[in-house]
């Protein structure tokens, strides 16, 4: 089983995905717990680059960042993990590139979504958790958690307002895949 934590920054992502690995690992199971990006030794350098940059990143490099950072991922972590009977739980997926490239940097997130599934050869989580806040809520949450924030967390409300509407289109687009 694949399962995919999502929602904008501040929503509780790994939080909830600690819960589920323990709760998990309680009754026996087997789980590889990961995250995007920065999953494996070479996505940990692609996610210095992409949250740590300074300066600015043209939108599609950054796509094209997360895209290499997941297919990396998924060829070396998520499919042997998946194919030895294992629960795999993410947090974020290609969902977050559809949401925070595709609708927070104004990209196509019909293109962002394709460079994804080519990325990943089409696997697609069997079940996506969608954590929801509103932006705003998020932030101070976020803001609250003592760390500095990085490229991407740093990024004006109205990113993370047409990021999160992006996630609840998604969500409403996929309603078999999608627990909101």
């Amino acid at each position: 089983m694949f399962i995919s934590f999502e929602g904008i920054d501040g929503v509780g992502k790994s939080t909830q995905a600690d819960l589920l690995e323990t709760w998990l690992q309680g009754k026996g199971k087997t789980v590889v717990r990961t995250l995007e990006p920065g999953g494996t030794e070479v996505g940990v350098e692609i996610r210095k680059i992409l949250l740590h940059h300074r300066g600015d990143l043209a939108p599609r490099a950054e796509a094209a960042l997360f895209a290499a950072d997941r297919a990396h991922h998924v060829a070396t972590k998520i499919r042997p993990a998946l194919s030895r009977g294992e629960i795999v739980i993410t947090d974020r997926y290609f969902d977050s590139s559809v949401a925070y490239q595709g609708a927070g940097r104004e990209l196509s997130q019909t293109e962002v979504r394709d460079l994804s599934l080519w990325a990943v050869g089409g696997l697609l989580p069997d079940l996506t958790v969608l954590l929801d806040l509103p932006a705003d809520v998020a932030r101070n949450r976020r803001n609250g958690s003592g760390t500095e924030p990085d490229r991407l967390e740093s990024e004006k409300i109205e990113f993370f307002e047409r990021a999160r509407q992006a996630y609840l289109d998604l969500a409403k687009a996929e309603p078999n895949r999608f627990l909101v």
